[in-house]
């Protein structure tokens, strides 16, 4: 695990620079526009490119060394922050330079992560997958306490150059980071070098490979269903607490913190327990679990509910999201991951971009008229939710989280799914059974 833990610890440090920056960005951007929609764009801008390029950025880590991957990853995220950082110094940074390079580096971000993805198996043994990947929640998780607060009190002292000559300095030390250390590359075999001259073969190879394993492609569409679930909810989570507590940012940044926290306490969980067996059941029961914390989260009305709830949701998402991982690790060539890892990766970007373009409409369009006094479902849910602002928005809120909670439930139903430790072999069975015998 020790190199693990070193890229990670690098990573930490760039993830928080990062943070602090798209923290910085939407100060800025609001002070220039006052505009909500202004800042909505960021996440459109940042995910679609992404939907495209995921299926090449697949094939390219399974051809070529992953950690050269990884560092041209730091490297273009280092020098657009570099060219934000003069753009802005000369007075010439406009909001479409700011639009363009989060399309850019979100491309860039994506070989980075799948060029990670799919080194982790080649640097931990097999028994530690799960532990491997609750580090990278417990970097993210940090982050999200640390990058907020760090920016927030300094934007005001060094102002967004200040912040952009912080992000650069941890670009450069993950560059150095992974400069320095060794990470193993996968040993190429006939199924994995099947194609590996077509490129249009490669592209769909991916998809191939998890549309003929049923335990795997059931795994995609639970995914699929509860990150749309999730991700609806996720953007309705400021406005609700803005609208209920009469634009209080101190709440708001404190759900933000307390989310950070229970993330991290989810990833040490993972790193003292190690492996839940089986893990589906951590995958299926921390769907179940974060979707009825974040029931309660929408049915309550003050902090002393919000805080705790959030607190038990962002809890279950390292157990499950290790173990999720955990499972696709074990039951993929590593030679394969990048473009299997490809597919799998296509899961985010598609349910946030769905959830981006359906969340704020209906919220404000359909349910929060529905729920002011005279609104056509205050009569029947007005005591549960209220009637004055974000009454809707906290409606739809429990709707996406009941649905997380159903779709946990619902894929004990499917023994595809239930089974799929059982059902589908480990990428290296065949081989330990050949040292047994």
């Amino acid at each position: 695990m020790r190199t693990l833990i070193i890229v990670w610890l690098s990573q930490i440090v760039s993830i928080v620079g990062s943070n602090m920056t798209g923290f910085a960005f939407t100060i800025w951007v609001w002070e220039l526009t006052g505009q909500a929609t202004s800042l909505a764009l960021f996440a459109l801008f940042a995910q679609v490119p992404q939907i495209f390029i995921i299926p090449i950025a697949g094939v390219i880590v399974d051809r070529w060394n992953r950690k050269y991957l990884m560092m041209v990853g730091d490297t273009v995220s280092g020098l657009l922050t570099i060219t934000v950082l003069l753009l802005y110094i000369t007075h010439n940074l406009q909001l479409w330079h700011l639009y363009l390079a989060v399309g850019v580096k979100g491309t860039f971000q994506q070989f980075q992560t799948l060029a990670f993805s799919a080194s982790v198996s080649m640097m931990v043994p097999k028994e530690q997958y799960s532990r491997a990947s609750s580090i990278s929640f417990l970097a993210t998780s940090s982050s999200h306490i640390i990058a907020p607060a760090l920016a927030g009190a300094l934007y005001a002292v060094i102002g967004l150059v200040g912040i952009l000559i912080i992000d650069i300095t941890t670009f450069a030390i993950a560059l150095l980071t992974l400069l320095l250390v060794h990470i193993p590359q996968p040993t190429i075999t006939k199924v994995g070098t099947h194609g590996s001259t077509n490129l249009k073969q490669d592209l769909y190879f991916g998809w191939r490979y998890v549309a003929v394993r049923p335990g795997l492609l059931a795994m995609l569409l639970l995914v699929l269903l509860f990150v749309f679930a999730d991700q609806f909810g996720e953007l309705l989570v400021t406005p609700l607490i803005l609208a209920r507590t009469g634009n209080d940012t101190k709440i708001l940044g404190v759900i933000f913190s307390t989310a950070g926290l229970g993330g991290i306490i989810g990833a040490l969980l993972v790193g003292v327990r190690g492996n839940f067996q089986p893990r589906i059941h951590a995958v299926l029961l921390g769907m179940v679990g974060a979707g009825l914390s974040q029931t309660v989260f929408g049915m309550g009305r003050v902090p002393l509910i919000w805080f705790p709830a959030q607190l038990c949701s962002s809890l279950n998402f390292p157990i499950m999201g290790s173990a999720h991982d955990a499972i696709w690790l074990s039951k993929i060539k590593p030679e394969l991951q990048g473009r299997v890892f490809a597919i799998r990766s296509m899961v985010m970007p598609i349910s946030t971009a769905l959830a981006n373009l359906i969340a704020g409409p209906l919220a404000d369009g359909v349910f929060e008229p529905a729920m002011k006094p005279n609104g056509t479902l205050a009569p029947v849910l007005g005591w549960i939710f209220g009637t004055g602002g974000g009454a809707g928005i906290a409606l739809l809120y429990v709707i996406s989280s009941l649905c997380m909670l159903v779709i946990g439930l619902g894929g004990y139903a499917f023994r595809v799914l239930r089974d799929v430790e059982i059902i589908l072999p480990d990428y290296d069975a065949d081989a330990e059974r050949v040292v047994g015998d």
